[in-house]
């Protein structure tokens, strides 16, 4: 499943508000340096989608706010 996810770091806390079936908003109180917010995204998209966090990938703008990512469910 491929899904589109906007990506808001820095925020008070970590929040994953459902726009349609393919289209996420994610709030994330981690920063965006050094990769933290990417890996705190798939960790609270893992438990959101209760999958395992090695089930999900990064397909497209892993330096961007927008991306594209593969969950295998």
């Amino acid at each position: 499943m491929k899904i589109f996810v906007k990506v808001k770091p820095n925020a008070s806390i970590n929040e994953v508000v459902l726009i349609d079936n393919n289209h996420l908003e994610v709030s994330l109180t981690a920063p965006a340096e050094k990769g933290k917010a990417n890996i705190a995204l798939i960790k609270l998209l893992s438990q959101y989608f209760k999958v395992a966090p090695s089930a999900i990938s990064i397909i497209k703008g892993a330096k961007n706010r927008q991306k594209v990512l593969a969950i295998n469910i």
